[in-house]
């Protein structure tokens, strides 16, 4: 299983190639955490992580899911992750963390729902929200794998 991510926006800058090693480490990670819902992740033979803007990502949420604005990040079944560098950038500055630490919790985030995860009730969110925190430390602490800002 192969993963790629493709930064489609222009104006939020970060580091790709960081962000690109951390998505390996991470799709690795998140494999060892299935759901028990019916999870698509471990029968894909590609993920497509794309960043992108505002903009695009209020469309992609209006057409696919019928609702108005831009959000953080949407994951399809086929194995594609959107992700708002802006609201990436916004969030990260509010929890005062680095921008792609934020891009790279998306990316768990992403992977999670295609491993069964759902965040649609209280309980399935908090599981959901320690899961992928647990998984960041991880990938951030992971041997061979650096932080480097």
């Amino acid at each position: 299983m192969t993963i790629t991510l493709n930064n489609r926006q222009r104006r939020v800058k970060f580091d790709v190639t960081w962000l690109a090693a951390f998505a390996e480490i991470a799709l690795g990670k998140c494999l060892d955490h299935p759901a028990r819902n019916a999870a698509v992740l471990a029968g894909l033979s590609h993920i497509d992580v794309v960043i992108v803007s505002d903009k695009v990502i209020a469309d992609i949420h209006r057409r696919f899911m019928n609702v108005e604005g831009p959000t953080d990040v949407i994951t399809f079944d086929h194995g594609e992750i959107v992700i708002s560098a802006p609201m990436a950038k916004t969030n990260a500055t509010r929890f005062g963390k680095p921008l792609v630490d934020e891009i790279g919790l998306y990316i768990i985030h992403g992977l999670l729902h295609l491993n069964g995860y759902d965040d649609t009730t209280p309980a399935e969110a908090r599981l959901m929200h320690r899961t992928q925190d647990r998984i960041l430390a991880d990938c951030l602490k992971s041997a061979g794998f650096r932080k480097i800002h």
